[in-house]
Order: C-alpha cells, then sequence, then structure tokens
C-alpha cells in the first residue's frame, strides 16, 4: 500500500483507498453533509473533481465514463433529495450493468433523530436503483466499506453500489486505510448449456442468437459469433437498447430487435429456438391492448448459454469449438451517398450522419423517435463507439457525453439528442464547457414528444387539441442556440442537410463542446 498519513478523517481514507485501487475521477454535487469529502478531495488532489449542476447530469456522467473507461468513477451526492435527482440516470445505469459507486451523504448519526428539514430515509430512496446499499457505522470502517462498494459495482456484471456517509464518520479522526478487494468474476460456462446450444444451432435459420453487453464490445467475438452463424444459418440480433456496440467499416453489423412492438414482434417470430449470450429474453417496453409481453414466440425453446453475470466472448468460444467455426471476415461497407442541399428528413439523415460522423468517433445516441432511421449510420460510418439509452428514462444524452469525453478526451464525442429529453439535463452543457470536452450536440428539434404521439395511438387512443397539447414543445418554442450560449457552448441552428454535415465536421475538429440545432 502506499505511504499515506498516519492520522486522517474517515473522507480521506475513503479518498486515498479508492485512489489506491484505481478510482480516479469523482463526478460530484456536494452539499452541506459532503464538505468533508469535498476537502479531502481538495487536500489529497488524488481525483479529477468533476462538477454536475443537477444531480441527474451527475449520475449520466459516471454512466458514460463507466462505459468508456471500464471502470468506475465515483458520485458525491447529498442526501435523500439530492440522490432522488439522481436516481432517473441510476436507473439507466442499472440496466446498462456499468459499475458505479455513489457516496450520499446524510445528517451526522448524532442529529438524525431531531427530524432536520432535509432528514429522509436515505437508504429507502437509494434502495430501488442500487444493487448494493450500506450506510456507514463509524471512522475506521469506512474506507474497509468503502472497498466494499468497489468490490461489487467492478464485478461481473457491473453494479451499481451506493455507501451512505453520515456526516460525523466523515469528519471524525480515526479512518483507516483498506486494501482493494477482488471483484466477482464472471460465472464459469455451464457444459449443460453449452450442448443446448449446440443442438439449437442444428436447427438453421429457425434459430436465433440473441447477444448483449460485453460480446457487442469485442471485435473478436463479434467475428467469431458470425462464423457460428455463416456456419449454422442461424440468426444474429442485439437487445432493443445496448450500453456500447463497436461499429462501422471493418466492424461486423449486427441488427437489433426494434422498439416498435409490431415490429419487435414479427423480427423474432421465425424463430423456434433462440440461444441468449449475455442478456435475458426479450420482452416489450410496455403492455398494450392485445399485444404479449414477450417477443419470442410462443413455445419458443430458449437457452441461456451466458447470463448477464457470465463470459460472453469466452462462450462464443467454446460454441464455436464445438460447432468448427472460424472467425468470419468483417464485411466491405461502402459510405453512402453524401446528401445534396435540402430539407433534413428520415430519408436522408442516416446517410448525413454516416458521412459527417470523425474517425474513431463516441457516437451518444437519444434521437428517441429518429433513433430508428439513425441506427443505420452506425454501421456504415467510419468505425464508432455507439452508446445508447439502455433503461428508456430520458435524459442521458447529455451526462452521458459529458463523462465519455472524460473517459476517453483523445476522442470526439457526437451527442444524437431529441429536444424534448435534452431539457431533463440541458445543464451537462455546462460541464461540458467547463471541462473543455470535445462533444458536439446536435438536437433533432422536431419540437414535440413525438414518439408519445405513437404511444397513444399504441393504447387505442384519438387524440384531441389538449393531449396534442401536453405532447407539443411550442407556445413557446425552445431556442436551444441561445440556451447553450448561456451555458458557455457555442452553436448554430441549420435547416438544410448539406449545412448539417458541414457544421459536424466542423464542430468535431475544434476543441470543446458545440451545439447544432437540427430543425426537422
Amino acid at each position: 500500500m502506499k505511504d499515506h498519513p498516519k492520522t486522517m478523517n474517515g473522507a480521506e481514507s475513503v479518498v486515498r483507498s479508492l485512489h489506491d485501487a484505481g478510482v480516479d475521477v469523482c463526478f460530484a454535487n456536494p452539499g452541506t453533509s459532503e464538505m468533508q469529502f469535498v476537502d479531502a478531495l481538495d487536500r489529497t488532489k488524488l481525483m479529477r473533481c468533476v462538477l454536475g449542476l443537477f444531480e441527474g447530469v451527475v449520475t449520466g456522467a459516471a454512466d458514460g465514463y463507466a462505459r468508456m473507461a471500464g471502470k468506475p468513477a465515483v458520485t458525491l451526492l447529498h442526501l435523500a433529495p439530492g440522490f432522488a435527482n439522481a436516481a432517473a440516470n441510476l436507473h439507466n445505469a442499472r440496466k446498462a450493468r456499468v459499475p458505479m459507486v455513489n457516496l450520499v451523504g446524510d445528517h451526522a448519526l448524532r442529529h438524525q433523530k431531531y427530524d432536520a428539514p432535509l432528514t429522509a430515509d436515505v437508504a429507502g430512496a437509494c434502495a430501488p436503483f442500487s444493487d448494493w446499499v450500506r450506510s456507514g457505522k463509524d471512522a475506521d470502517s469506512f474506507a474497509s466499506d468503502a472497498m466494499e462498494a468497489l468490490r461489487v459495482a467492478s464485478g461481473k456484471p457491473g453494479r451499481v453500489a451506493t455507501l451512505i456517509a453520515p456526516a460525523d464518520i466523515g469528519w471524525n479522526e480515526g479512518g483507516q486505510m483498506a486494501p482493494a478487494l477482488s471483484p466477482d468474476g464472471p460465472v464459469p460456462l455451464d457444459e449443460a448449456a453449452l450442448d443446448q446450444a449446440v443442438a439449437a444451432l442444428s436447427q438453421g435459420s429457425s434459430t436465433v442468437i440473441i447477444a448483449g453487453n460485453g460480446v457487442l464490445e469485442d471485435m473478436t467475438a463479434m467475428a467469431l459469433l458470425r462464423g457460428i452463424a455463416d456456419r449454422s444459418g442461424a440468426r444474429i440480433l442485439a437487445p432493443t437498447s445496448n450500453r456500447r456496440v463497436e461499429r462501422g467499416q471493418g466492424r461486423f453489423p449486427i441488427a437489433k430487435i426494434p422498439y416498435p412492438i409490431n415490429e419487435a414482434i414479427e423480427s423474432l417470430a421465425p424463430f423456434s429456438h433462440a440461444i441468449l449470450i449475455e442478456t435475458v429474453p426479450p420482452v416489450a417496453f410496455f403492455a398494450y391492448p392485445e399485444k404479449p409481453s414477450v417477443l419470442l414466440p410462443e413455445g419458443c425453446e430458449t437457452v441461456t448459454l451466458a447470463g448477464v453475470d457470465g463470459d460472453g466472448p469466452q462462450a462464443i468460444a467454446a460454441l464455436a469449438d464445438r460447432v468448427g467455426a472460424k472467425a468470419a471476415t468483417a464485411p466491405a461497407v461502402e459510405m453512402p451517398a453524401r446528401p445534396t442541399a435540402g430539407a433534413i428528413t428520415l430519408k436522408n439523415i442516416a446517410a448525413a450522419i454516416a458521412n459527417a460522423l470523425p474517425e474513431d468517433a463516441i457516437v451518444v445516441d437519444e434521437a428517441v423517435s429518429w433513433g430508428g432511421a439513425l441506427h443505420a449510420a452506425g454501421d456504415v460510418a467510419r468505425p464508432n463507439s455507439w452508446l445508447s439509452l439502455t433503461g428508456g428514462s430520458i435524459g442521458i444524452g447529455i451526462p452521458m457525453s459529458a463523462g465519455a469525453a472524460i473517459a476517453r478526451p483523445d476522442r470526439p464525442v457526437i451527442t444524437l439528442q431529441a429536444d424534448g429529453s435534452a431539457m431533463y439535463t440541458l445543464q451537462g452543457l455546462w460541464t461540458q464547457a467547463r471541462e473543455g470536452s470535445n462533444v458536439t450536440t446536435i438536437i433533432l428539434a422536431n419540437r414535440a414528444y413525438q414518439i408519445l404521439k405513437g404511444e397513444l395511438h399504441n393504447v387505442g387512443a384519438q387524440p384531441g387539441e389538449d393531449a396534442l397539447s401536453m405532447l407539443n414543445l411550442d407556445r413557446p418554442e425552445l431556442d436551444f442556440v441561445s440556451l447553450a450560449k448561456g451555458m458557455g457552448v457555442p452553436g448554430r441552428s441549420v435547416e438544410d442537410v448539406r449545412d448539417l454535415m458541414q457544421a459536424i465536421e466542423d464542430a468535431a475538429a475544434e476543441p470543446g463542446p458545440f451545439l447544432i440545432e437540427a430543425l426537422l
């Protein structure tokens, strides 16, 4: 263990122990009960401290950081109300199965019985959005608690671990360093499941392999998986929402299960056998009248070759060995023709984005209603990493981009951002400006919660004026260029598809954040 002071308070012992274990970024929106952590972070200078102006920005950024860094950051949040503000993007992080450690301040132990104005059930607030919750009891065991939180978060799959930090155990002397703990590794491959998967592949084109999480981030695994599909005739699909997919030219395109319920059912209808790798059986996002919740056909035989706690690439290698499959060669993909002048439409936007994306871009996709049209761009563009909204809780795109840029400052970040969900966490632009992050935010301004209009029809409604008024972003219309300027981010508005491409190329080539309002 590195040299550390012989005496320290609880907060400093936690900061130093986390840093020794590899945590070097703290996303924070602290309050009074966290001041001892603010002081410890300042005195030790061991972590990069990133301020978010809203707790949902903090957790969204920590999610994006983990997706690109492959390790957790720590967040610093204030009491139950602050955690409540953070919860929506923690929900997304849990669904993405990313590692994250939250430090949530609480009143001093001796103060909790007085029901002060900010007193609330912190543990109760944290539980629905965390995989592990513990409250610190004293200064000398505080760092040990933090190491257990890090161990849980860093296991397979990644988890959200929340350590509640009463103020007095942070400021009390007696903090003790604690060593890092080994996280849980992946669950070993089940030989019986491997036998079942081999049998399922013998069914040829009536078998679907649904692969998620680590498989989609591993190009070697994807090459082997494509070789298995080529040899057996099976089809490969990805879940509807994925934390990260390595895409673009020289890589393996993989279709995903569509979001719209009818399209999802249709895409899975041909299959009588399904092999699941690092994912769970697909279900509809919502229930609809006279529609099934489970998307695979009734009677479809399903085998889980590797669960979300398994090692998907290892399972694929074993399956390839059993069926005699070799790694496939990535197909040659041509860039679509560069669109000429004209309005930005569903028909031309994918080609425009594909042409404009820079090499090795990180794409954060919260396009929502335009997501289906835009998704095709990822496969034909230059090599890119594609990060998606995973839990359906909108408002993650802008903060996730901030975190991804901090994890990988060497790569440009492009955010495909719906206008309605942008307003949930627009404060993330300020964090991008403060950190000098190379993020280009493209606001897809259709001035409506457009996807919800489709949902109205899905439940059989015939919307009238009042219903549509609740789904339209007008009276007044939002001016995103002005909003961005107020947070230190320059921007421009475009209506022409050629101008959109040029704006993306110009912004990605320059350091610092930029916003493009694409009027649709």
